[in-house]
Formats: structure tokens, sequence, C-alpha cells
């Protein structure tokens, strides 16, 4: 009877392998070969002219990391500036999209608010909607001479040329307070950069960067929040009115330990998210000023034919989102000890 029961239990396993082949040959094919191989190319000179496999390719070991993270050169200066943007970018956008797509999903589970269904579709919208399309309307919009800048004109405001504007916010803020020269601790470097560089904030070019994506991705993580609010029991809330609490103290203790397990997703999300943004960046063009590293690693390998400068860095970011996903788990564990 065992003997059998263990021959069933091996038939349906190899059956469960048979149905599940195509699409697992698919994944290590088109996945991890590839993956395999840029992590190859990261330790050689390649050029993506020739074969990477063949003997005109030349193994230089940890030398492009090397030049990205040690040696002093153009390499390392323009990969910190790249690393300074997008930090910058993370610490704005990460908060600002998770408040407003929770304030969003509330607002939309409110049973009082009529025609719900249209302005859950109207905050959706924007990020159903292609983002390569959405960038050039703001890429129209913050121009020298664009809308945004008519608008401040009416109110006596010369607005900057956004697009082109390198300046870092926090400085622009330090400056209309009369602290114009940096103090001396920071003009120690870091990565070639120095201190007053790297706490400069994001860029006023970023800033438009900034406020694109925030727009575009609150729809997306509007709907996990509101999903997450339609599973809250309701007896919680009538328990905490019956005890007295307001709107604020109900959304404090009960709304925001219920959703935990949700915010944590939709912050990891963003957090992997804002490290990888591109598309954006590459219609602002070439602009040191909202250079990012996922940029940096396309310009370096089919721009300048540095493949294994690009594939080290496409590896060091992976490492960075990995350590930061991990850190902020960490720091904000789904259950509540």
């Amino acid at each position: 009877m065992s003997s059998t029961r263990s021959q069933e239990n091996r038939r349906q396993a190899l059956a469960g392998w048979f149905f599940v082949s195509p699409a697992l040959l698919g994944l290590i094919i088109f996945l991890v070969v590839p993956i395999v191989l840029a992590l190859y190319v990261s330790f050689t000179n390649w050029d993506g002219l020739s074969n990477p496999l063949g003997g005109d390719v030349k193994w230089v070991g940890l030398h492009n990391y090397q030049q990205l993270l040690t040696h002093d050169g153009l390499t390392r200066t323009t990969f910190a500036g790249a690393l300074r943007n997008n930090f910058w970018f993370v610490l704005f956008v990460v908060p600002a999209q998770t408040a407003l797509a929770l304030w969003l999903a509330v607002l939309v589970n409110n049973k009082f608010l009529k025609g719900r269904s249209f302005f859950r579709t109207a905050f959706y919208f924007p990020s159903i909607t292609s983002s390569i399309a959405i960038t050039l309307v703001f890429l129209f919009l913050f121009q020298g001479g664009g809308a945004v800048n008519g608008i401040l004109n009416w109110f006596g405001i010369h607005g900057p040329n956004w697009l082109a504007d390198s300046r870092g916010v926090i400085h622009v803020w330090l400056s209309g307070v009369g602290i114009t020269k940096p103090p001396g601790w920071t003009q120690h470097t870091v990565m070639g950069q120095s201190l007053w560089d790297w706490f400069s904030g994001p860029s006023i070019a970023m800033m438009v960067i900034i406020f694109l994506v925030i727009w575009t991705t609150s729809g997306t993580f509007m709907l996990m929040f509101l999903a997450a609010l339609q599973n809250v029991n309701e007896d919680l809330y009538e328990a905490g009115e019956l005890d007295g609490a307001g709107p604020w103290q109900r959304f404090r203790y009960v709304t925001l330990p219920s959703l935990r397990p949700t915010l944590l997703l939709v912050l990891t999300l963003g957090l992997i998210g804002t490290w990888q943004v591109f598309d954006q960046i590459y219609l602002t063009g070439n602009n040191p000023a909202t250079r990012t590293p996922a940029y940096m690693s396309f310009d370096q390998s089919f721009q300048n034919n540095h493949f294994g400068v690009g594939s080290a860095i496409a590896f060091l970011l992976f490492a960075l989102i990995m350590v930061l996903t991990l850190l902020q788990r960490r720091i904000l564990p789904e259950e509540i000890d």
C-alpha cells in the first residue's frame, strides 16, 4: 500500500514538473541566463561590439567596481552625483506618494461620498497612462515659457527655467536666508563629491520629475490601500466610536494598525521603483542634475560602449536596493510585537 502511494506521489510530482517546465524554461532562458551573463560582463571590458564570451574580451576583475567606488576620476564623481540625485528623489517621493495614496484611499472609501467610482477612476487614470506621454506633457508645462511659469507670473513670481536649473532646493533655501558660502566642514569629500554637494537637496530640475512621479504612482498605491480598507472589520470602528474615539483617533488606532502589511508593501514597492527610475530621466536628456544610476548604467553601456561599467552599476544598484529593502523591513516589521 505504501509502495503504491509512493509511486502515485512520484507520478504527481513528475506531472507537476512537466506542466511548469515551459514557464520554468522561459524564466531560465530569458531571466537567469541574462543575469548571469551581465554579472560576467561586469568583470570584463566588453564593448558590446563583439562576442562577450570570445577571446577579444579581457577579464578585468573588480576594476569596473573600483572605478565606480574607489578610483578618483570622472566615472566615480559622475556615479556619486547620480547616487545623490536618486537618494533625494527617493527621500521626497516615497513618503509623499505613500501619504497621498493613503489619503486618496480614505477619501474614496468614504461611504457618504457621491460618485466614488468616478473619483477612483480619475485618481487611478494617471497610473495607466503612458509615462512617456505624461513626461512629454510635463516637459511642455515646465519650460521656461511654459504654463507653470505663466501662472506664476500672474502672482508676480518669476519662475525658473525648471528643467535646466541644477541648483539644489536646500541650497536655494539657504541662500534665501543669507547662507551663500559653504561652511568649512562641508568641504570634505565622499566619492569625489563634497558634503556641501551631497546635502544640496534635489535639484529644481529633479523636483519636476518628483512631482511627475508622485502624481503618476499614487493612484496604483491608492488601490492597494483601498482594498485593505475595505477588509477592515467595521466592528472595530463601532467599538472605537462607543469608547468615545474621534475620527483621528479611530484612524490612528484602528485604521493604521490594520493597514500595516499593506503600508509595508507600498513602501517596499515605492523604494524599489524609485531607485529604478529611468524613462522620465531619459526623456529629460543627459542632464547631470537629474541623472540616476539606472540612467547612468544605460548611458555607459549603450552610449559609451562601456558595458562592463554599465553592468557593474546595475549590480551595485541591485545590492543597494536589497540592503535598503531589508533595512526597511527591519525597521518596519509587518507584525507588531
